[in-house]
């Protein structure tokens, strides 16, 4: 007997949810990995270059937030 709210491991649909729900929270995580990495390295070159207004906290993870979003537009935009 199966039970009629299990989704089928075998229905095409199932599958392809299941692979684009990874694919997003890759996406998701490369993210927020990236971004960490930004302020921390905005930070290291605020303090070597010895500047009073935090500039380069601000601008990478700018960079790197524009640099992400470049990528999942292509990422899911339709192929032709």
């Amino acid at each position: 007997m199966t039970d009629i709210n299990k989704p089928d491991p075998d229905n095409y649909r199932y599958k392809k949810g299941s692979t684009q729900l990874w694919q997003y929270a890759g996406i998701g995580g490369q993210l927020l990995v990236s971004l960490g990495i930004g302020v921390f390295l905005g930070l290291k070159a605020d303090e070597w270059l010895n500047f009073t207004i935090p500039l380069f906290v601000w601008i990478l993870p700018l960079l790197i937030l524009i640099a992400m979003i470049a990528k999942l537009i292509k990422a899911t935009s339709r192929k032709k």
